[in-house]
This record gives C-alpha cells, structure tokens and sequence, in this order.
C-alpha cells in the first residue's frame, strides 16, 4: 500500500475515532458507509453486500462497525481502488452477517 494510501487512512481513522470512538453503529454506520436510507443499509446487509466487516454485539440493537475497517475502505475507494475488495471482508474469515 502506498504512503498516501496509508496517510489517507490514518486521517480518516483520527477523524471517525474522534467522532464516533472505535465502534459505529445505527444510523451513523449507514451514514459512515454512504446508504441513503435505513432500508437500503438493511438491503445491503441481507444481500452481503456491506463493504466492511459488521457484526452484533451482545444486548444492542442492530449492526455495527470498526471505525478503522470503515477508514480503510473510504481511503480505498476514494484512492481508485488501490486495494479495494469489492466481496463482502466478513464472508472470506467465514463469518455469517445475520439480518
């Protein structure tokens, strides 16, 4: 990865750790992720297709995030795909994102 790949992350990383601390959820997550709306998110969990790792954590409603998973998308998507991963990082580790 390039130096300004990694730049861009750490300052994507500061600014979404500053904001929202290390874990996103509700409806800052769909914002975070760039969802238009709460039922689009939930399309996107159902099919797979949440560009990020999200998980459930115990005794909290819905789905939540790593600020720093969510910083190294942005970073790769704005940087043209550099190292992008367009499949769903939560199936390849054989994890199951329940709806």
């Amino acid at each position: 990865m390039s130096e300004q790949a990694n730049n861009l992350i750490a300052a994507l990383e500061r600014d979404l750790l500053g904001r929202y601390g290390p874990i996103i959820g509700a409806d800052d997550l769909r914002q975070a992720l760039g969802f238009t709306s709460q039922d689009a998110f939930r399309q996107a969990v159902f099919r797979g297709q949440v560009p990020v790792p999200i998980f459930a954590l115990p005794n909290r409603r819905g789905k939540f995030a790593l600020a720093k998973d969510i910083a190294r998308w942005l970073a790769e998507v704005r940087l043209g795909g550099e190292t992008a991963n367009t499949s769903n990082p939560a199936d390849e580790v054989g994890q199951k994102v329940a709806g």
